[in-house]
This record gives C-alpha cells, structure tokens and sequence, in this order.
C-alpha cells in the first residue's frame, strides 16, 4: 500500500525522537532475519499510529503475533514514548528493490545489498517510511565468515561472525543501507581536522571478481574522492556529519548511484572492465562528486515530502559536475554536461508529463507518483537553472544563501520556502520573483538572434531572465570578442557586433534553445569544427541535433554535418557526446531504408578516429565503430586479436549477432564471465534475427524471471536498430505482454520495462500503429504509474518524430 501525503503528514506531526536499533542475520540462503527495536515519542498519547514492513513473514510485535497487514504493522494506544519490537524473516530480491541477491557469475560468490530509496527500506526493515521522520540507526548484521560488512555507520567490532556498527547521527529512512559480500577493499585515512585523532575513515569496494578493475583505478578513484571532500569541506560551513566515508561498487542497483550517508553505493558498471573513455571518466568524477554533495543536500537536510525532491537532486548534479572541475581537474565537465546531461532535460520538458522544477505540494499524491518524478526536469534541468542562478547572484552570494540554509536546518527537514528565506537574506536580489519564474513554471526560453541592418538583436521567446555570455566571430568563426548581457522582456542590440557571425550562451549558461539568424547558422555549420571553445562546440552541436529533433534540418544533414566537422574533431568529450546523439538520432528519426546508409557514414567517422591513432579517442571511436560496422571480415579479425578492449569485443559480438552471426557469443562468454560479460551475452543472444531466435528471447524478456540488469540487457539487444520488418508482430505484444508483467511486478520492474520501449527505426505508418497500441492500453486504465508515465513519455517522444 503506497503512503499517501494526508498520512504522511498526519504521522509526521504525531512522531518525534525516533531511534533504531536493528540486528540483521544473513547467514541463510533462503531468507534474512531481522529484528528491530524501535523507540519515539507521541505528541497525541492515546494514538494510533503504524510501521511499514513489506514483505515479511513469521512477524511478531514485541513478542506477540503482529497486527500485520497490507505491509503496515498497527501501533494502537501509543504513549507519550513508546518503544516496540518487531521480527520477522524477510524475502531476498533480484530487482534492486531492498534486500539484492547477486550471485556473480564469475567465481559463484554471492552478494547482499540493501538497495533502497523513497519506500523501500520498509522491504529491509520495519520504519516509520516518509522523509521527514529521521531516525538515528544502530546496526549489527551477523554474515557469512568471508564477507565484508558495510554500513551507514562507522565499524565499531567485529565479534565472530558479527560486524557492530556505530549509532549513526539522525537522516531518513529512506537512506537506510547494509552491503554485504567478499568485497575487495583499498581504504585510507583522510585529513580532517574536526574529527577525532585529525583523519576519516574512507574506502572504495568491489566485487571480489572486479579486483583487477579496482587495482587498476585505485589511485584515480581516491585522488578524486580526496579532491572533492577537502573542495566540499571548505566550502560548506557544517561539518561533514557522518563517521566516515565509504563508497561501494555493487551489483543490482536501480539508479546510477545512491547516497547512503558514510556509505555512498555505485552501480558496479561503473567499474568499467575495459579502458574507461574520455567521457566515462568524467562521468565518474561528476556522480562521485554529485553524491558527496548529498552528505550535505539530502542527507544533512532532507526535503519535507517528495515535491522538494529537487533540493536534493537539481543541487547534486550541479554540484557534481561543478566540482568535478574545480577540485578534481575534470575541467571539461561542464562540456559534458551540455552535450549529454542538458539534451536530456530538454526532451523532457517538450514531453506531456514536464513538471515545474519544485512542483506543488498536492500534486506529489504518494511515492509512486513522486519517483516518476525523479526525472530530468528534477536533474539536467534543475542542474542548468542552478546553475543560472549562481551566475546571476554571484558565487559569493549564492554561497552565502546555501551555507545559511544548511546550517539552519542542519540534521532536519526543509522546503522551498525555507531554502529562499536563506537565499533571501544572502543577496539584495529578487530572489522570490526568480524563483517563481525558474522554479515554479514548466517549458523553457528560446534565444532568438535577428539583425537590424548589420546588427545583431538578441530576443527572448519566453518568461525568464537570462544572464548570459554572447561570443562573436569572424566568418572563419574565429572569436573576435564576448559581453556578458542579460536577456529580459526587450530585445538587446549587440551594436559591437555588427557585420560579425554571434552566438548567445557560448558558455552554456542557461536553460534555453538557441535559434541563431541564418547568417550566423551558415557560417557556423561551414565553420563548426574551427570553434576554439569545446563548450561552445558542444552547444552548437547540440544545437543542430535540437534543430533536426524539431524537423527544421533533415537528419541527413546532421549526419553530413558531423562527416565535415566531426572528423577533425580532437575533443574526446565532444566527439563521444555527439557520437551518441547522432546515434540516437538515427535510431528514432531514421525510416528503415534510410537507416543503413545513417550507420555507414558514423561508423566511417569512428573508423577514421581509430585508425587516427589518438589514444583519447579511440576507446570511445572504438566501440562505435564495433557497434555499427557492416564489414564482418573486419569484425571478425578484430575478434581475433587478444589486445581488443573487452567492450570492444562484446560490441563486436553483438554486432555480428545482429548481422546474424551468433558464433562469436558462446566463445566470447567463455573468455568473459564477469557480470558485465553475462549481460553483454543476454543482450547479443537477443540481437540474433531470425524468428526463432526472437520468440524465444521474448519469452525470457516477459516471463518474469530476469532480474532488472538482465531484463536492461535483453531488451536493449531486442530492438534491433536494422530489423523493424522481423520485429513488427513484437510490437503490440510489448504493449500486452509488458502490462501483464509490470501487473505483477513492482515499481522497478515496471520502470525497467517502460525503459524497454521500441526505438528503432520505423516506417511512420508503423510508429501510428505503435502509438496507437500503447494509447489504448493508457486510456483502458489499470496500468501501473511508474509504466504510465513511461508509457506517455514515449508517446511524446514518438510523435516528435512524425
């Protein structure tokens, strides 16, 4: 039963003081015990109140049988302080939804993770599950002999078999974890002078089967872990609040990554087995960045309901990539960011289902609807509107408001309105009157250049204010100056500019599209590749694939335009960012007799930067090139070398699959049985186009037995991208198929699914009988939120595409 915002409230006016003390045993294979004693005070003795537990089994409240229901144990007669007990034996998962059993396919070691968020701690242990009732946690966790055990908490003992952890200081339950299994360990003591003896306890873990992988980025992963916990500790006024700082590579997980305080959990793809590409590495930097960020944004002070969820996210990202570049020397982050984050955040907003960036209260009805909400309004686009901000307060002043709210509400709870107070006191600016405009509304501005005679003239289509940096270039499209302006209600005339090529936010500093006049746009797609600035390049990249998104520029001229400007390319983060948006392009705008010829020239382009020989471009050049190459000799001889990065190779498998070779998977699982190897396998096993072989698959994807990483894997490889006549009759059975699944599945699996949509390229009559299916079952009701609003997304997305 999801929690309503009417209880929520209600129970969180009633409860205070509330404490945890759990003992977890995970010794069994068949399911773990847990017993928890929990204590709190009632504002209203007399009351009646419940805990969350879902999924338990053999349940008893102090003692006694518990008046156990619809995952809610009734707490009748409460006193002014309480405290109950409660056991109970609990299920394992396998869809990252609580307590995750992975069993790694590489040495047959078995890992526990309790992979949590927004309510589903309440599968791991009874809590009081909603965000704005903190808990402090006391944990022991008796495991197998071998294992490494994990927690929120520092380690206090050891006795046995028996791991003790310190009580932690007071944060939401949905950040509840334990992570257990042989782990592989590098660990260090940082510099910090507020805590006891001057130093922390810090680590990075992995699967005992990555330790090749964490050996190899040890060095890397703690020098920029250090970087940022002395930038974060610098700069932020309360003190880092937790006894020390883990960070775990671990299988199953749901999301990218997940700040658990002192005990921040990655998705253990993010240890590549492979050479990690320019790209990859900067995306680590930015997530480890982003959730150290949430030891103060989200973890110190958590939003109040599920509305305020972007308190937590929109500063994480920005955060995350910020400092990524400031203290961990990824100085190209934000060039990342506007080429692969921001683009994402932009479709969303086009979509149906856009959201102001903090939303209504009201309008977040249970958690169901607040996780679809976890979205990219909640973070690319968040992210760019913070962003903005700092550039309009200052950074001293931006700074100033932050510091003032985390100190304020410090091991609490907060809102919007309290975030302006402190912002408000910060900075004589209207920072109401920004917020109402930036954080309250949907849809986004469009930035409009004109000429009036020579000179160019800056318009805003749209409610906001835009500071922003307007560069000038000759019609070599060398840069001949810059002004910083800023964009409001009346046009802004750049009479220093007149006669040259203009292009506004060349540094990415705001959430708008850019329409340049068609003066600019010729001398920029004749000059594009001479563009010093890979932040600009990247935004004008990003630019051509908004403007071929909204049917201005066919998608062949996309393609002719990355075959002039993308070759001479050097910037491994632009040449990757763009490789996968023309890659997507081509994928979803494409009609299946165009497709190929799409394919051919972006492989020729990654051909041409592997056989270019620099060694920044070629991991990512590599793997685009074994992806989408149509030369079987060549892939096959590319499989014949033992030197081949292992992505490489499974993209060449995968490919050969899809050309319809499959006798390259079997030897390539033999040689790779890690995870990522075991995935790689599901998903070139589910390229092979040949009826048989696609009805059997379909089987597996919908029977109900993969896990959520497997079912990621399998219906990633089924849509091939050159197979739409093969795949037709799959079409509608996604829709049916999909629905009963996701019926009897959870909140995860159903978000997993929708992930699975059909992209590929279809004839447009085709993509009318696709959407035309998918609404029926909308409109017939019955489907689940998370896959509804997946569903509607996917809608809005395909019909950007007639």
């Amino acid at each position: 039963m999801p929690l309503m915002l009417p209880e929520a409230r209600e129970r969180a006016t009633l409860l205070t003081d509330v404490h945890t003390e759990v003992h977890l045993d995970l010794t069994s294979t068949d399911d773990f015990l847990v017993e928890a004693t929990i204590s709190f005070g009632c504002t209203q003795p007399g009351a009646t109140s419940f805990l969350e537990l879902n999924g338990g089994s053999d349940v008893t409240l102090d003692g006694q049988p518990a008046p156990y229901a619809d995952g809610r144990i009734a707490l009748a007669g409460l006193g002014a302080t309480n405290t109950v007990r409660v056991t109970a034996r609990m299920p394992y998962v396998h869809d990252g939804d609580g307590m995750t059993e992975t069993i790694d396919p590489a040495d047959g070691e078995r890992y526990l993770s309790a992979h949590t968020s927004m309510d589903i701690t309440q599968k791991v242990i009874p809590c009081f599950d909603q965000p704005d009732i903190k808990s402090t946690f006391s944990v022991s966790v008796t495991a197998p002999s071998h294992w490494t055990v994990l927690a929120n908490g520092a380690l206090e003992s050891r006795d046995g078999d028996t791991w003790r952890f310190a009580t932690t200081p007071p944060f939401s339950t949905y950040l509840f974890t334990v992570q257990g299994g042989p782990w592989v360990s590098v660990t260090w003591d940082e510099p910090y002078a507020p805590a006891p003896g001057g130093t922390l306890p810090f680590g990075w873990h992995a699967r005992a089967s990555q330790e090749r992988e964490l050996r190899r980025d040890a060095d890397e992963l703690r020098r920029i872990t250090s970087a940022c916990f002395q930038h974060y500790t610098t700069v932020f006024e309360p003190e880092y609040p937790y006894a020390d700082y883990q960070q775990v590579f671990a299988p199953g997980l749901n999301w990218g990554a997940m700040e658990f305080p002192g005990c921040v959990v990655f998705r253990d793809s993010f240890l590549s087995p492979g050479t990690p590409t320019e790209l990859e590495k900067e995306w680590v930097a930015s997530t480890i960045a982003h959730e150290m960020a949430h030891m103060w944004f989200g973890d110190l002070v958590t939003m109040r309901w599920w509305e305020d969820s972007w308190l937590n996210e929109s500063f994480a990202d920005f955060m995350g990539f910020d400092v990524a570049g400031i203290a961990a020397g990824y100085t190209d982050a934000w060039t990342s960011a506007a080429i692969t984050r921001k683009p994402t955040g932009y479709r969303a907003d086009r979509r149906r289902s856009t959201h102001p960036i903090a939303e209504d209260t009201d309008k977040i009805v249970d958690v169901d609807t607040a996780f679809a909400n976890f979205d990219m309004i909640t973070y690319a686009k968040g992210n760019s509107a913070l962003a903005q901000l700092g550039h309009w307060l200052g950074e001293e002043d931006f700074l100033a408001g932050v510091n003032r709210h985390l100190t304020a509400h410090a091991f609490g709870n907060a809102d919007l309105a309290d975030f302006l107070d402190s912002l408000d006191a910060a900075t004589d600016k209207d920072v109401r009157g920004w917020a109402e405009s930036w954080l309250r509304t949907t849809g986004f501005d469009t930035l409009v250049v004109t000429r009036e005679g020579d000179v160019p003239v800056l318009t805003r289509e749209g409610s906001r204010s835009h500071r922003i940096t307007v560069s000038a270039y000759d019609d070599a499209m060398a840069l001949v100056g810059t002004e910083d302006v800023l964009v409001g209600d009346e046009p802004v005339r750049l009479d220093a500019f007149a006669g040259r090529v203009v292009v506004p936010s060349s540094g990415d500093e705001t959430f708008a599209v850019v329409r340049p006049d068609d003066e600019s746009w010729a001398a920029i797609t004749a000059g594009l590749s001479s563009v010093e600035s890979p932040l600009t390049r990247a935004m004008l990249w990003w630019t051509a694939v908004d403007l071929t998104e909204a049917h201005v520029i066919p998608v062949a001229d996309l393609v002719a335009l990355a075959d002039r400007h993308l070759r001479p390319e050097t910037h491994p983060v632009v040449f990757e960012g763009v490789m996968r948006n023309l890659q997507l392009i081509a994928r979803r705008y494409s009609t299946p007799s165009e497709v190929a010829g799409h394919l051919a020239v972006i492989a020729d382009i990654a051909r041409g930067a592997v056989d270019g020989g620099d060694p920044a471009l070629a991991p990512g050049a590599s793997r685009v090139l074994a992806r989408l190459s149509a030369d079987r000799d060549f892939l096959v001889g590319w499989l014949g070398q033992d030197d081949v990065d292992p992505s490489v190779r499974w993209a060449a498998v995968h490919r050969l699959a899809e050309l319809g070779d499959p006798s390259h998977i079997d030897p390539e699982s033999e040689r790779d049985k890690s995870v990522s190897g075991h995935h790689s396998a599901l998903r070139a096993r589910a390229a092979v186009p040949t009826p048989e072989a696609k009805e059997e698959v379909w089987g597996r994807l919908m029977g109900g037995e993969l896990g959520n990483h497997e079912f990621d894997a399998v219906g990633e490889g089924f849509w091939g991208w050159e197979q739409a006549d093969l795949l037709r009759p799959y079409l509608q059975r996604y829709v049916t198929d999909g629905l009963d699944l996701a019926r009897r599945s959870g909140q995860a699996m159903s978000d997993v699914i929708g992930d699975a949509f059909p992209t590929l390229p279809l004839s447009v009559d085709v993509r009318r009988e696709l959407r035309a299916a998918v609404a029926s079952a909308l409109e017939a009701g019955d489907v689940p939120t998370v896959l509804a609003r997946s569903w509607n997304d996917s809608l809005d997305d395909l019909d950007r595409t007639f």
